[in-house]
């Protein structure tokens, strides 16, 4: 998969695509839809999306709310077979362009697209003034098609960013792996922490969440693919999610431990599955009680996730 990240000089071998356009926050069962649709189109596939989200950059002190990082995106549009990723920076340019400009502009003259699919709640340009039917009519003028996709919905239920958001943060990883097709991930490097983990017989990678939506404090049976560096593989494991009140800390990040495992991770890039929400994070009365629970938090998770 090729990323560009300018609408503008894209090169010949990169025009000509049908395009899935959105934000694409989760690459959820509905996106996913919105991408089968480009799909089938029999060009190359391609991915048009905006970074920042437009919610960043208009409200850039508003509490996070995304699932995935531009990273995070990229790797799981890349495992659905997307040829080109466009990543349109989202500027004070984008941002005031009208409807029309927008679409002869970026998708038209920039980009050089054959076919946009999008969902019928689709809206952009300037004020989010224009709608998908006005996408529609451009595609007419400016000569791309374009296809409007149904909203995907699960027991009646709306599959959405907003409703998967819900899952996370009320403890329901399951629920929210159900709209999104796959189990919610949070990637990023392995940090230097602590290193209390060590020292209490559970060594974690540790992991920053910042300007991630923060799903529910607690701990964790967790999936881990560990993408960079010498141990390159899948494990299992069980990780931390919080601000640790057992030391006073109140920035929240993420510490996985994974089970039968030796080496350094430190600068690895690690994506964490979370597979099950198994309690609430918790202060103890004295190391001790600390070490009790996490062995029996990875007794439990080993027992969900079938580890021997």
């Amino acid at each position: 998969m090729r990323i560009h990240r300018n609408w503008s000089g894209v090169d010949a071998g990169a025009r000509g695509a049908s395009v899935a356009l959105g934000n694409f926050d989760g690459v959820h069962l509905g996106h996913q839809a919105v991408i089968d649709l480009a799909r089938k189109q029999g060009r190359p596939l391609g991915i048009v999306t905006f970074e920042p989200h437009p919610r960043e950059y208009f409200a850039p002190d508003a509490p996070p709310f995304r699932l995935m990082n531009a990273e995070a995106r990229a790797h799981r549009l890349e495992k659905l077979g997307v040829d080109h990723l466009y990543e349109v920076p989202f500027d004070g340019t984008l941002a005031a362009m009208t409807p029309e400009t927008f679409a002869r502009e970026v998708l038209v003259n920039g980009l050089g697209v054959a076919h946009v699919v999008v969902g019928n709640d689709f809206r952009f340009g300037k004020d989010r003034a224009g709608t998908a039917d006005h996408l529609r009519r451009y595609g007419l003028d400016l000569g791309f098609g374009v296809t409007l996709a149904d909203l995907i919905s699960d027991d009646g239920t709306e599959i959405s960013s907003t409703a998967i958001r819900t899952a996370l943060s009320e403890g329901r990883p399951g629920d929210a792996a159900a709209m999104l097709g796959h189990w919610h991930r949070i990637e990023g490097p392995v940090l230097h922490g602590e290193k209390r983990g060590r020292e209490l017989g559970y060594p974690t990678a540790n992991m920053a969440i910042t300007g991630l939506h923060p799903p529910k404090f607690g701990v964790y049976a967790v999936e881990i693919d560990v993408l960079t560096g010498a141990h390159q593989g899948s494990y299992h494991g069980a990780a931390s999610l919080g601000v640790r009140p057992m030391f006073g800390e109140n920035v929240a990040n993420l510490e996985t431990f994974l089970f039968d495992f030796t080496g350094d991770l430190y600068g690895a890039d690690l994506s964490v599955a979370l597979v099950a929400f198994l309690r609430p994070e918790a202060k103890f009365d004295s190391i001790d009680q600390l070490i009790a629970q996490m062995e029996a938090d990875c007794a439990e998770a080993r027992r969900i996730l079938g580890t021997p």
